[in-house]
């Protein structure tokens, strides 16, 4: 142990600690200054960055005897506070940059150190800056982030003026459309915003810490657990395992009922088999994190290993042993049957093209572990707090498993740093639900980065053949496709997912005829659980590479093709509905001009690069829909009160910004009122209080929990509404012993997509898109460098610009890393953020533009669509495009790392 003075946010601080302690720790945990942040804790992704005597250092690997008595520490706690910020802090809170807010702290500390030492930096100094750093974002594509760091640089300098800068939005007037600052950016930007780690700091004294046991292969069967010298660790309380759950001990999975499996093959605790890598098989509970580390070590379990099927091909050949014995390997089937017939006209048209297709596993990468506690309150019900975008759901999937009726199960979803989809399944819930009916007492769990990476869902990989045909004039005639959906163990969600197959499948244009069969494979890799576009990347990703090479094969331009064949009235998607509206024309019309200078350009540079420099330009189409098929609700309530109203639902926040929306929703319907917008509470996502809202997934939200919003507010203003047009206040709705609080349900007006031939209207909404992917390919090593992105959007109405302008970029920066590097294949190598992948600032460009049109949704009650997920849907495709437009490697096989673009070259 070591005692040292040291200066921390100016002031003298006393502290002992061991020379071993990581100074995160030390300032997290025995200080209280959680505004720095941990993510990876191996100083890979710069969220802990603090500064020390002047320099930026990640505080996670930053051990205390490197610390000297007298040295000065500077946190986000002491940048700025609410009452007097940083103009980096307004900066970003203006340009929308806290999405999540988990990297925030850490790039504000950084940027902090940047403008002190250069105030006035370029764009490029500032990414420069960045990734010399290590300062990592998953949200929001890095461009706000600079655009914040280049006004606050002006501000610094007296260029700009803060009261100019920081624009408010005028009173009375609406916030659908503006830039209005969503209310969490404050807590974000100063650090005080809590996550989950954050609250599990600030928990009961009886508090126990979980760790789990898990398993290092990828399918056994269990011979024996010894827990017997876990339980002798000093501070351990109890070793559980599937003898201790009190349930049924399985995830229900909400299983179709065409499955052929009963969607409860997922264990809490793994008892006869080990189906993947990281299976939980026991739970350590102790007094305090480093016993139950010990305890995990001491955990004995026998294995007989089994054949690990790594993928869909492996797991249907036909000597597979069934990994869940009674149910094969392939247990959901699906299919698709438009129009006539397709073979023959297959046989008689003019253009015929047909290819085989790899989209990989994508592991989402959260910079914030999943972490989650729960406790048994005061009226016997069991309260978990967690990362979940889905309560309600999450709720009735674990319910039977820990043993409890489902309506004595609460949710409640803690600030969240990020999730991308892997909270629309239930990851560590069954888990704290299991540990605190064992134990009676509250129970705190987090991951580390590689528990997150190996333990929870990952994008499915979908295996497709896909053949289309097209007449003379170049008109789509006829589409065959077979695709096989790698899910992991695991079943929940993945008939859901194969149904993307056939809505996505060639989306976007019309086709008249269809035929295509999909399945749902259990495998031993990385179970399967939704990621932004859930199926459409998958599926998109095949369709726009093989317009492309017939396209190619017509001889046509691949945007004139596309311009040719794209949805006009009249015309009817994949599943014979029309689109809710048609505006791709309008679209393309807007991206034409930007195609056209990006072909001039690439050509410019071609006639001039330097030996092995290629340039080239891709498109691609994106589409998505908004539900979870079918007749789709939500709820929500809103409440009038003495200082104004207040707003709940359970409207999921995963960073992508609900409480705006919220917020907006509200403001606009409840104007007769003149409400300011401070005048409208909101409380969200705590099932205590909230209502079924459903998941915040399949880009439903915006439609489903927006509308449900404004049905509620509607209400309201019925009930206050006087005879003579004017409004009761809430004392006169007091006095009056009126109600005050008022239910909203929407429900979306749709017919569900059966699995047999796959016609109906599955959604409510479509979102829509046109990407232009501007690449550099290097012939001698391979890599391909995105010099420029152009995506051309419409959402509907837009709610709010900074948050749909954030998911344009967001998505089209996560597309970058499915095209190009990310994957969780080798158990090995993919275990860290940089293993997987993951795309830092000097891997995407600084030039990222985006064009809106905006035809209002006939089901949105305020005319908007969602917005998260159609950015995801294909620029993948479009970077693809790109690199054969530069230099003739035509990829098929994700993620285009630079070997397999050496191996196309070389075909």
């Amino acid at each position: 142990m070591l005692k040292k003075m040291l200066i921390i946010n100016g002031v003298k601080t006393t502290l002992v600690a061991d020379v071993e302690d990581k100074l995160s720790d030390v300032l997290r945990k025995q200080l209280g200054l959680t505004g720095t942040k941990v993510g990876c804790n191996s100083g890979e992704c710069g969220t802990c960055t603090v500064i020390l005597n002047g320099k930026l250092v990640r505080s996670c690997i930053t051990k205390m005897k490197k610390i000297e008595d007298n040295d000065e520490i500077i946190t986000i706690e002491g940048v700025g506070t609410k009452d007097k910020l940083h103009p980096l802090q307004i900066a970003w809170m203006v340009y929308g940059a806290a999405q999540c807010g988990y990297c925030t702290p850490g790039f504000i500390v950084s940027a902090k150190v940047l403008l002190e030492q250069n105030n006035n930096p370029t764009r490029e100094e500032v990414r420069d800056w960045f990734q010399k750093n290590k300062n990592l974002c998953r949200c929001t594509g890095y461009k706000p982030l600079v655009d914040a760091v280049m006004d606050a640089a002006k501000i610094m300098r007296g260029e700009l003026d803060i009261k100019d800068f920081w624009k408010k939005i005028p009173e009375g007037a609406s916030l659908v459309g503006s830039s209005y600052i969503r209310p969490s950016a404050m807590a974000k930007v100063t650090g005080t915003w809590d996550f989950g780690a954050d609250l599990g700091l600030k928990l009961p004294v009886n508090t126990l810490h979980a760790k789990i046991v898990q398993a290092e292969v990828s399918h056994a069967n269990i011979i024996s657990i010894d827990t017997e010298e876990a339980k002798k660790v000093p501070g351990v309380v109890a070793v559980l395992t599937y003898k201790d759950v009190k349930g049924t001990n399985r995830i229900n999975g909400l299983a179709f009922p065409t499955n052929k499996g009963d969607g409860l093959d997922r264990p809490i605790l793994n008892d006869t088999k080990i189906f993947q890598y990281g299976d939980a098989i026991a739970i350590v509970l102790a007094e305090n994190e480093k016993a139950a580390h010990e305890g995990v070590d001491k955990v004995k379990v026998e294995l007989e290993v089994l054949p690990a099927y790594m993928n869909a091909p492996d797991a249907m050949a036909s000597d597979a042993i069934e990994i869940h014995p009674g149910t094969p390997n392939v247990y959901f089937t699906n299919h698709i049957s438009k129009g006539a017939e397709t073979a023959p006209i297959m046989k008689e048209a003019a253009y015929v093209v047909e290819d085989s297709f790899y989209t990989q596993r994508q592991p989402h990468l959260p910079l914030e572990p999943d972490v989650g506690f729960a406790y048994v309150d005061d009226d016997g019900k069991l309260i978990i707090h967690s990362k979940s975008i889905a309560l309600h759901f999450h709720a009735l999937m674990i319910a039977e498993g820990v043993g409890m009726k489902a309506e004595d199960v609460y949710i409640v979803q803690n600030n969240t740093g990020a999730t991308f989809g892997y909270k629309f399944s239930p990851t560590m819930e069954g888990l704290l639900g299991v540990a605190t009916m064992a134990t009676g007492r509250p129970v705190y769990l987090e991951f580390n980065m590689k528990q997150q990476i190996t333990y929870t869902g990952k994008r499915s990989p979908f295996w497709t053949t896909m053949k289309l045909a097209a007449n003379k004039e170049g008109k789509l005639l006829a589409l065959e496709s077979d695709w096989s959906v790698d899910h992991g163990p695991y079943s929940e969600f993945g008939d859901l997912l194969t149904q993307r197959g056939f809505q996505f499948g060639c989306a976007g244009y019309m086709i008249p005829n269809i035929r295509g069969n999909g399945r749902t494979v259990c495998t031993n890799h990385g179970w399967g659980s939704a990621f932004r576009g859930y199926g459409s990347p998958e599926i998109m990703f095949p369709s726009e590479v093989l317009i492309d090479e017939l396209a190619e094969k017509i001889g046509m331009d691949p945007f004139e093709f596309r311009y040719k064949n794209i949805y006009r009235p009249g015309d009817t998607t994949p599943t014979s509905c029309q689109p809710d509206v048609y505006c791709l024309e309008e679209l393309f019309d807007k991206s034409r001009p930007v195609y056209e200078l990006a072909k001039k350009t690439a050509a410019a540079k071609n006639a001039n690069a330097v030996a092995g420099k290629k340039y080239g330009v891709g498109v691609s189409t994106n589409i998505y829909g908004c539900g979870l098929d079918g007749p789709d609700s939500s709820e929500a309530w809103a409440e009038i009160t003495a200082k104004g109203v207040t707003v709940g639902n359970s409207w999921e926040d995963h960073g992508q910004g609900a409480d705006v929306a919220t917020l907006t929703f509200a403001h606009e319907t409840l104007k007769p009122l003149n409400l300011k917008p401070s005048q409208i509470d909101l409380v969200l996502n705590d099932m205590t209080k909230t209502p079924n809202s459903g998941p915040a997934g399949g880009s439903r939200s915006n439609v489903l929990t927006g509308n449900a919003t404004v049905v509620a507010c509607r209400n309201l203003l019925e009930a206050l509404k006087k005879a003579d047009g004017t409004y009761r206040t809430y004392a006169e709705m007091i006095a009056e012993g009126r109600e005050v609080k008022y239910m909203g349900k929407w429900t979306a007006p749709c017919t569900d997509t059966p699995p047999t031939d796959g016609q109906g209207n599955p959604f409510a909404a479509y979102m829509y898109g046109v990407c232009i992917a501007e690449v550099e390919v290097d012939t001698k090593t391979g890599k391909t460098n995105v010099e420029k992105m152009t995506l051309a959007s419409d959402v509907g109405t837009i709610i709010n610009k900074l948050v749909v302008d954030g998911q344009m970029y967001g998505g089209l920066v996560q597309g970058i890393g499915l095209a190009l590097s990310e994957d969780f294949d080798d158990l090995k190598k993919h275990t860290t953020l940089t293993g997987c992948g993951i795309p830092k600032i000097k891997d995407v460009p600084d030039n990222l533009d985006l064009i809106y049109t905006e035809y209002q949704r006939p089901n949105g009650l305020l005319g908007s669509a969602g917005a998260g997920e159609m950015p995801l849907a294909a620029p993948h495709a479009a970077i693809i495009n790109a690199i054969y437009n530069a230099c003739g490697a035509r990829i098929t096989h994700l993620p285009a790392r630079p070997e397999k673009v050496l191996e196309a070259l070389a075909n």
